[in-house]
């Protein structure tokens, strides 16, 4: 036989040979790669933006990975100084849009001192530390507290009140920021970010892609090889407009993207996990807030947690046909509470892979 062979190699064209060779590659690449996804389970982390998916990532690596170093805390701190001016100056602007006076004439200069800095030029605690005087006497106003209880009607970072509330501890020039404070932070996610973990000798890899409009045509490239969606929507977000377009409800549109990463084919063999998050924001607003004056449908009572949220999830439920699909109510903020709930998720996973394994 190996005679034979050699003969027939002889009389092979060099194009030949090079494409056997080419398939002999892709084969053992195809064999390699299979071998490697075998102890490995893609997630995909989709959801609208500011659900709460860079939340999650930082919890994994809390949770299951290296967590954060004071070297990485420290990095930190620039970050949180900046979020703070941006809430301050959304609150600013806020209180001339919606005509809200404030309390006391001198904070009019206030706000004037602090809408003048730039974000972008706050570094260092030096940059932030001569802004904090005002940003006390602001939010302390009472005026500005009418406009805060309007956050609805505008732009405004849910962890506004965290952050000043914490601003004693903030502005110490040695601040060295906590993991509460790291995971309150908001960056938009651009482009896309992966998070690798190991558990019970199971490699998750996390994907994280940005959830504002302009981000999701970046999506596809995402979507091979994906073992289960996870996908986060904000239940606080009921009465609230896009960033990107003030007409629409931000739960009606994560609602219809949810719909429409349920039709997409490309996902017809992998699980999907929706996280209905910020459940602590929405049990507070919902006190505030009738869930039927932006979604007529509910016909519940008044300020009812239980029941207003039993709505929110019949309501991204009803056209859910999946087999492999589950849901769970998360604070993303919470490290106990996503603790316990990717315990449950991971479990889930193997069990399912473990069941797939043996159909095969």
């Amino acid at each position: 036989m190996g005679i034979l062979k050699e003969i027939f190699d002889c009389f092979m064209s060099q194009a030949e040979r090079e494409r056997k060779a080419v398939d002999a590659l892709i084969t053992r690449r195809i064999l390699e790669e299979k071998r490697t996804n075998k102890n490995q389970m893609k997630l995909l982390l989709l959801g609208a933006g500011e659900s709460g998916k860079s939340t999650f990532i930082k919890q994994m690596r809390i949770i299951n990975g290296r967590g954060y170093s004071d070297e990485d805390k420290k990095a930190f701190a620039e970050l949180v100084h900046q979020n703070i001016v941006t809430s301050m100056h959304n609150l600013i602007d806020a209180m001339v849009k919606l005509q809200i006076s404030y309390k006391l004439e001198s904070n009019y200069e206030s706000a004037e001192k602090v809408r003048e800095v730039q974000v972008r030029d706050i570094h260092t605690p030096q940059d932030f530390i001569p802004l904090v005087s005002c940003i006390h006497d602001l939010w302390n106003d009472e005026g500005l507290q009418e406009c805060y209880d309007r956050r609805r009607e505008y732009q405004l970072s849910d962890s506004t009140k965290y952050y000043l509330e914490e601003l004693e501890r903030i502005e110490e020039e040695c601040y060295m920021p906590t993991l509460q404070d790291i995971l309150r932070v908001r960056i938009p996610t651009t482009g896309i970010l992966e998070y690798e973990f190991k558990i019970k000798k199971v490699i998750f890899r996390m994907v994280d892609v940005g959830g504002q409009r302009s981000e999701r045509r970046k999506w596809i490239h995402c979507f091979e090889n994906v073992t289960s969606i996870l996908f986060l929507a904000a239940l606080s977000e009921y009465d609230q407009v896009l960033t990107e377009e003030g007409n629409t409800n931000r739960m009606v549109e994560s609602k219809c993207l949810f719909q429409t990463i349920l039709d997409s084919p490309w996902f017809d063999s992998s699980s999907v996990i929706l996280f209905l998050n910020k459940k602590d924001l929405f049990a507070e607003k919902i006190t505030k807030s009738h869930l039927a004056d932006y979604f007529p449908e509910f016909d519940g009572p008044k300020s009812d947690y239980d029941a207003a949220a039993e709505f929110v999830v019949e309501m991204f439920l009803e056209n859910v046909q999946k087999k492999n699909f589950y849901h769970h109510f998360t604070c993303a903020t919470d490290t106990e509470n996503i603790r316990i709930v990717f315990q449950v998720v991971r479990d889930t996973l193997i069990s399912n892979a473990i069941d797939a394994f043996r159909l095969n």
